[in-house]
């Protein structure tokens, strides 16, 4: 719920990149040169990357290249008719969690 305060604010929207820590930003951008786009939009409180498992810990490379391509496709492709998709997927995923939840 606190983030949403932040949604009024105006300093995240509901659907966009997930934020990450920022010792975690360098780790990210040496794995993909496109990275820092993502910088350019605000961040979500859910995304694509969330409701395609790519969420928590990463413990691989890959991990974080699938979650960083969900992001910049995300990035690529917005429309309006994407963002309802992902809430609806959150809203689903939040009554019946996925295994890769947690």
């Amino acid at each position: 719920m606190p983030q949403f305060i932040n949604v009024l604010l105006g300093d995240m929207s509901i659907v966009g990149p997930r934020p990450h820590l920022l010792q975690h930003n360098e780790h990210f951008a040496q794995a993909l040169s496109n990275y820092p786009v993502r910088a350019s939009v605000k961040p979500g409180i859910t995304g694509l990357a969330q409701v395609r498992g790519f969420r928590g810990e990463t413990k691989t490379d890959e991990d974080i290249v699938r979650r960083v391509e969900s992001d910049i496709q995300y990035l690529e492709n917005w429309s309006l008719l994407m963002d309802c998709w992902i809430i609806m997927k959150t809203a689903t995923q939040v009554v019946s969690p996925p295994p890769t939840a947690f």
